[in-house]
């Protein structure tokens, strides 16, 4: 293996750390990791901040804004809402919210928290090796060498997130499909759009570009939100076809064609055996746009993991410290690590904040000085490579295996943290379910003369723990972190018999629980 010395030589330039990815998991791991005296490189190959600040979260979440204001307030009797949205308006929101994609704010923050800032394609060469090639072929930035490498003494830390995943459906590639970032930096909405998934994205998306005027049909190969409660997914599918989206469910898409005018025809087929009264509608689909949404996979194709023993295309493996597994044996141990979309943990911007502030203080801890005011890691000691950590420590990411919440963005709101009941029971708890109509909470009334919505809460009946919550309707997100709270707490009901949630508010449903469990 090579020798420290020998690649600080073949590097042109050495730091302590070196995380590749620059979106706000890389920010997190780079902020701490350099908290106690390290020095930091961020290697990011297009806008600091990410698919989340420029694609994602960020523009989704603001374009689908103003749908749920209207809904809201038509819900409220004696609120003006004759007006219908402003899409112009929309859309110039969007631009602002996301810096009309000019990172220098981000860029800003970096440079402030004496981060150095690599632009370019980080992929790994060797041992604590990463070579940085400029995204722009023909480009010298800085004076720099095109291709220019960097050592890392201690650490490299892979944030690279994940990339969607196009169908392999004839003809799909020839009517250039809309993936997630085109859907939400869109500039001209088109007249009407075909989308290919049921997850989160496909959801979302439905809602958006119904507010904004097109046209929207759902081609889902099951359910919609295949991994929260069945009866959320059902909600929403009720809701979309109620603002008149043709949802079609247990179908595949079996073959696209160009049409003359730039659009797109969708051969279909059934995805599974249903029913003759349960038939799914497979009758072909003409749409001006194809937005595919069928998934996303860990960015690991063009990272160089080969060179370390590791498979192209596939999850980083890391324990609950973040520690890649399974490197080939002369590549070392206890130097790479992993956080956010790239390890196939869990695929949310937070759970992957949460997992670059585990790793980022692993790392201050195990090579930092330990003596910086203010370092996160002052009096404690992380556990030796290839230990396990202490559970619920800020060295162990144990929130990912039972407390990660999610909330989606459609109308009604869905929000969910750690198991459903059926993943509960797989997993062999004693399930009590405890269920509750949001309608029938006073604050729910007040909120709104139409308000529906319902709300569960997976019990572990033998320790009378919540494992497991959801909430289904308007403004569900809000609730969501008490949930949260209990569950990685692991709160007694009895205990939380004593939360007294304040009158009227929709989170009054907390006592509703309880009195339902009986107590």
């Amino acid at each position: 293996m090579t020798s420290d010395t020998e690649q600080e030589t073949a590097a042109d330039e050495t730091f302590d750390v070196i995380v590749i990815g620059g979106g706000p998991v890389g920010e997190n791991v780079a902020d701490r990791a350099g908290r106690t005296g390290l020095s930091v490189a961020l290697v990011e190959a297009e806008l600091v901040g990410g698919e989340c600040s420029y694609w994602a979260c960020i523009p989704s979440k603001t374009l689908l804004r103003p749908g749920a204001v209207r809904a809201e307030a038509r819900g409220v009797p004696g609120a003006d809402v004759a007006d219908g949205l402003d899409v112009p308006a929309i859309l110039a929101r969007r631009d602002t919210m996301v810096a009309d994609w000019d990172d220098a704010g981000q860029v800003s923050w970096v440079e402030g928290a004496g981060i150095t800032l690599v632009r370019g394609l980080g992929r790994i060469v060797g041992p604590r090796l990463v070579e940085v090639v400029p995204e722009d072929a023909d480009a010298d930035p800085d004076g720099l060498p095109r291709a220019r490498r960097l050592a890392a003494r201690h650490a490299v830390v892979v944030a690279t997130g994940s990339v969607p995943v196009l169908p392999d459906v004839p003809g799909l590639a020839d009517v250039n499909p809309w993936t997630s970032r085109e859907a939400t930096s869109v500039e001209e909405v088109p007249e009407s759009i075909a989308i290919v998934g049921g997850g989160v994205v496909a959801a979302e998306m439905a809602f958006a570009f119904t507010d904004l005027g097109s046209r929207v049909t759902v081609l889902s190969r099951g359910g919609l939100l295949g991994r929260t409660e069945p009866w959320a997914g059902e909600a929403v599918a009720a809701s979309l076809r109620d603002l008149g989206v043709d949802v079609r469910l247990g179908v595949t898409t079996e073959s696209v064609e160009p049409l003359p005018d730039g659009g797109a025809r969708l051969t279909l087929g059934a995805a599974r055996s249903r029913g003759d009264d349960d038939a799914p509608d497979l009758s072909p689909v003409s749409a001006a746009r194809v937005l595919v949404a069928t998934g996303r996979v860990p960015r690991t194709h063009d990272l160089g993991v080969d060179a370390v023993g590791l498979a192209p295309g596939r999850a980083l493996t890391v324990d609950d410290t973040m520690l890649v597994q399974g490197l080939a044996e002369d590549a070392g141990t206890g130097w790479l690590y992993a956080a956010g979309d790239v390890t196939g943990r869990v695929a949310t911007t937070h759970q992957g904040k949460y997992q670059g502030r585990v790793v980022g203080d692993v790392v201050a801890a195990r090579f930092g000085d330990g003596g910086t005011e203010g370092a996160p890691t002052a009096g404690e000691e992380p556990p030796a490579v290839g230990a396990a950590p202490e559970p619920w420590s800020r060295f162990a990411a144990t929130a990912d295996a039972v407390a990660s919440p999610q909330v989606v963005f459609t109308r009604p709101e869905v929000a969910a943290v750690g198991h459903t009941e059926a993943s509960a029971r797989d997993a062999g708890i004693d399930v009590r379910v405890v269920r509750y109509d949001l309608a029938n909470v006073a604050g729910a009334s007040v909120r709104a003369a139409d308000y529906a919505g319902s709300a569960q809460l997976v019990v572990d009946a033998a320790r009378e723990v919540v494992v497991g919550a959801t909430f289904v309707g308007p403004d569900a997100a809000e609730m969501l972190h008490a949930a949260t709270v209990a569950v990685v707490g692991e709160v007694p009901l009895r205990r939380l018999w004593h939360a007294v949630p304040s009158y009227p508010t929709v989170s009054e449903v907390w006592l509703r629980f309880l009195e339902e469990y009986g107590l």
